[in-house]
């Protein structure tokens, strides 16, 4: 059976970009039978408080998503990552590192763009008595070794994509030195206990996937379908971001109801040729990744007045 999610970082307030990722995973499960899950991404306790994720789920409900099971929270899930971080160290296939933020600017590949780093490697070769000592005065993060190996996969929207982990990735944290397990571990060990198939999410997620896919092959777990779709923007292209309060709920709720933004979200993703108020359960027998653009979904000017 077809399983797809809605995994949200509760660090804000929901805003249509949210939504709508949320409705393409929602359709997508739903229009091939399928079950549609609910996680809470909240590892990051301080900056994803419990109360917004309460909030995030009551907006869930007030578009009317409703989800099978119940909601699964990454925060109390820490004894199930450390069990599969144990694994893989079993393995041989992760190493401490010492590194601070500061010891890898160097490090900054220009031709990656300012903020990737390919890390050099720098604490995979510590002696025991190294570690040991280096221990005494800073908690190591934790990385994976990465093979120089190219990751292939094909994406709903953005056809073949190819990495490869060593050139394009390095050596990657999946436990930071503060102790908080990293994305990419917890994203696949969920995705795996909850018997994810199907994978909907932003485009700038998609660099992710090929670590991902790497993990999941580590693991032995099995590697779902993915669709990365393009990042919602305002009127103007530019991108919203709950950091801005763009299109959040809060304000959005006072003047539309759910309907409306809906048929918003269905026009400019190209599933209805006008933007009618839409129920989910409308939407879903014209549901089709066929339609969906793969580069830009833009949403029309909103009245907030």
């Amino acid at each position: 059976m077809v399983t797809g999610r809605f995994a949200p970082t509760p660090s804000g307030r929901l805003h249509l970009g949210n939504i709508l990722c949320c409705m393409l995973a929602y359709l997508s499960a739903r229009s091939q039978g399928g079950r549609f899950l609910l996680r809470i991404e909240d590892l990051d306790v301080p900056r994803c408080p419990r109360r917004l994720s309460l909030q995030c789920i009551e907006d869930l409900r007030w578009f009317g998503f409703r989800w099978d099971g119940p909601v699964l929270w990454q925060s109390e899930r820490t004894e199930v990552y450390k069990s599969v971080l144990d694994d893989l160290e079993n393995q041989g296939l992760t190493y401490p590192c010492f590194c601070t933020r500061a010891d890898l600017h160097p490090e900054l590949a220009p031709n990656l763009g300012d903020t990737q780093v390919i890390y050099s490697r720098k604490c995979a070769t510590l002696s025991p008595s190294e570690i040991l000592e280096k221990s005494k005065t800073r908690s190591p993060a934790i990385r994976l070794r990465v093979p120089n190996q190219e990751i292939r996969f094909m994406d709903i929207l953005q056809g073949e994509v190819c990495e490869n982990l060593e050139r394009e990735c390095g050596d990657f944290v999946i436990r930071r030195s503060d102790g908080l397990f990293g994305y990419q571990l917890a994203v696949v060990v969920d995705d795996a206990v909850s018997g994810m198939t199907e994978v909907v999410r932003g485009r700038d997620i998609l660099t992710s996937t090929p670590r991902q896919i790497f993990l999941q092959r580590c693991l032995g777990y099995p590697q779902p379908r993915y669709a990365h779709i393009p990042l919602l923007t305002d009127a103007a292209g530019r991108r919203l971001s709950k950091r801005q309060r763009d299109a959040d709920l809060s304000a959005l709720a006072r003047v539309y109801r759910p309907d409306q933004l809906l048929g918003l979200l269905a026009q400019a993703a190209g599933l209805q040729d006008e933007p009618r108020p839409a129920t989910l359960e409308d939407l879903l027998p014209g549901f089709d990744w066929k339609k969906i653009p793969a580069s830009e979904i833009r949403l029309p000017e909103l009245d907030l007045s």
